[in-house]
C-alpha cells in the first residue's frame, strides 16, 4: 500500500508539539505554493497538485483576474520516500518581469489567484531572515511577526519542516508557509534536518528539498541545489552555502564559492551577504563546534572578498557578533548573525556562555526574526525582533566593507 501527499496524517504520528496542515482544496487546487528568484527580472513559481494532469503553467499579469501572460515550466515531477509517493511538483519560471511591481498570477488553470511583488532594481532593499522555522505554535507567531511588516525577500539558513522523514510533513510545511512564500521570495538553504535517509545505514539525501524548494543554483553556476548565489536590488550579491554538503579546498563547492567572490565588481554590487546554517561563531551550549570545519575552511575566503555580513540557523537562540576574523575581533571581517529563532518545536536553547565573550555584542533566547535593510552603498540597518515584543530589541548601523578603507 502507497501512502500519497493527501493521505490522513494519522498514518504518520506527529513529535510532540507539531501541528499538521491539512489541504482543503480539490486535487486539481495548486498547493504549498511559493516564489524564488530566478534571475534578475524572473520570478519561479513552485506548486504541488494531487491530480497529475494538471499542466505546469502560470498565467500572470499587473491587473487582478487579467492574465496578459502565460508561462509552462518543464514537465511535473513527483518522487518516491519508501511507501510515500508526493504529489506533482510544478515549476515555472516567469518574466521578464517589472521591478517592485504587484503581479497577479494563478497555476495551472485552477483554483483562486494569487500575487506577488517583485523586488526593486535599486536600493534600498529590506531582507527578512530566520532559519529553523519547523511547524510549532511558535512557528506561527513568528510568521505573523514577519506579516505585521512588509519585506522584498526572505532568506532562510536552513532546517525548514523538521519532517525529519516524515514525508507528509514537508506537505504540510508548504501548507502553513504558502501565505507568505507565495507573496515574496523565499530564498532557503539546507540545514541537517533537511537529510534524510531510507533506513539505517543507508545514505542521507536531500531528495525532498531537491524536489520541493529548487533555488537558482544553475543561474549561478553551481551544480547543486545545496549552494547558489543571486543579485537583488542592483546593489547586493546573496551566497548561500551549504553546510551540510562537502565544502574542503578542493570540494565543487569550495571551487564554486572561489568564482563567484571573483566574479563580484563591488563598484556596481557594494553589499555581498552570505548565509549558512550551522554558525561559525557560537557561545550558546547548543550545537558547540558544529560549523567549525567550515569556518576553517572558507572564513579566509569571505574574509578577503570582504563580506559584509554571515547568518546563519542551527542555533535556537538569537546572537549578533561584532565583525570577526579568525577569533579575534577584525574591523574588516563580516559581522556575524545567528537567528535560528523560527520555531522548532523542541524549544528554544537558553544557555550561553558566561561571562559574555567580547566578540559577542547581543544574545537572546526568544523566538522571533530579523530585519536587514540596506538603504544604499554604504548603509544597512539591522534588528532583532522577537515574537512577544512590539519593539526591535537590538538594533545595530553597518558600513558597506567595500566603501570603507582597505586598512579597516
Amino acid at each position: 500500500m502507497e501512502f500519497h501527499a493527501s493521505t490522513n496524517f494519522e498514518l504518520y504520528p506527529l513529535p510532540p508539539r507539531v501541528f499538521f496542515t491539512p489541504h482543503h482544496g480539490s486535487a486539481s487546487d495548486p498547493q504549498q505554493v511559493h516564489i524564488s528568484i530566478a534571475g534578475i527580472d524572473r520570478i519561479r513559481v513552485t506548486w504541488i497538485t494531487d491530480d497529475n494532469t494538471v499542466p505546469s503553467t502560470v498565467e500572470y499579469g499587473t491587473e487582478p483576474g487579467t492574465y496578459l501572460a502565460k508561462a509552462t515550466g518543464d514537465n511535473n515531477s513527483s518522487y518516491k520516500f519508501l511507501t510515500y509517493t508526493s504529489g506533482s511538483i510544478h515549476h515555472v519560471s516567469i518574466g521578464p518581469l517589472e521591478p517592485n511591481t504587484t503581479y497577479y498570477y494563478r497555476c495551472g488553470g485552477h483554483g483562486h489567484e494569487f500575487s506577488f511583488k517583485t523586488p526593486p532594481s535599486t536600493l534600498p532593499l529590506e531582507i527578512a531572515i530566520v532559519g529553523d522555522l519547523g511547524q510549532s505554535d511558535r512557528t506561527k507567531s513568528t510568521l505573523q511577526g514577519l506579516g505585521s511588516k512588509d519585506y522584498d525577500l526572505l532568506l532562510l539558513p536552513g532546517d525548514l519542516s523538521y519532517a525529519n522523514n516524515r514525508q507528509p510533513l514537508w506537505d504540510s510545511f508548504g501548507r502553513l508557509v504558502e501565505p507568505a512564500a507565495s507573496r515574496r521570495p523565499w530564498m532557503v538553504t539546507e540545514g541537517n534536518h533537511e537529510m534524510e535517509s531510507y533506513l539505517v545505514g543507508v545514505a542521507e539525501s536531500f531528495r525532498a528539498y531537491n524536489a520541493r524548494w529548487l533555488m537558482p543554483h544553475k543561474q549561478s553556476g553551481s551544480t547543486s541545489n545545496l549552494y547558489y548565489s543571486f543579485d537583488v536590488a542592483g546593489g547586493v550579491h546573496v551566497i548561500m552555502l551549504g553546510s551540510c554538503t562537502e565544502f574542503e579546498p578542493g570540494s565543487d563547492q569550495y571551487k564554486w564559492l572561489v568564482a563567484d567572490l571573483d566574479g563580484i565588481d563591488r563598484t556596481v554590487t557594494p553589499w555581498v551577504v552570505v548565509s549558512v546554517h550551522m554558525p561559525w561563531y557560537n557561545t550558546n551550549y547548543g550545537h558547540q563546534g558544529d560549523g567549525e570545519g567550515m569556518r576553517v575552511a572558507m572564513e579566509e575566503l569571505l574574509y578577503k572578498a570582504r563580506v559584509d555580513v554571515v547568518f546563519a540557523g542551527h542555533v535556537h537562540a538569537y546572537e549578533r557578533f561584532t565583525r570577526i576574523y579568525d577569533n579575534e575581533a577584525d574591523p574588516s571581517g563580516p559581522v556575524y548573525i545567528t537567528i535560528g529563532t523560527g520555531g522548532y518545536h523542541g524549544g528554544i536553547e537558553p544557555s550561553f556562555k558566561e561571562p559574555k565573550p567580547v566578540l559577542s555584542m547581543y544574545r537572546d533566547a526568544r523566538f522571533g526574526h530579523g530585519r536587514l535593510r540596506i538603504l544604499d552603498a554604504k548603509r544597512a540597518h539591522w534588528s532583532w525582533h522577537p515574537n512577544d515584543s512590539d519593539v526591535a530589541e537590538d538594533e545595530v548601523w553597518l558600513t558597506c566593507l567595500a566603501a570603507a578603507p582597505e586598512d579597516e
